[in-house]
């Protein structure tokens, strides 16, 4: 144990190793602001995760919209379409009709 200690006292008191505790200090301070600062590397990680995320809701929206865009279509052009849409979604009866009405 002592003579781990004499090592770093030996490497950090010596001056022949100046250039090497520049760069172990310099190495460690880079890391230090590329991975905390404002721009990096853990909130380009976040920026990355979110836009991605942002692509896969952008695509289900665009997938909603094309299948909405072919309800609409059907509902305007056959009319059969529209009177069974309005049958499910609104209940609607047509003329001769039996309607039941359960209570709860």
């Amino acid at each position: 144990m002592a003579s781990n200690n004499r090592k770093k006292n030996i490497f950090w008191n010596d001056d022949h190793h100046s250039f090497s505790k520049f760069a172990v200090v310099a190495t460690a301070i880079f890391l230090v602001i590329v991975t905390f600062s404002r721009g990096g590397l853990l909130n380009w990680g976040r920026a990355k995760y979110e836009s991605a995320r942002q692509k896969r809701q952008i695509e289900n929206y665009e997938s909603e919209i094309k299948a909405m865009d072919k309800e609409i279509d059907l509902l305007t052009t056959n009319k059969d379409s529209l009177e069974k849409f309005a049958r499910e979604e609104f209940h609607f009866a047509s003329p001769g009709d039996d309607v039941y009405i359960e209570k709860n």
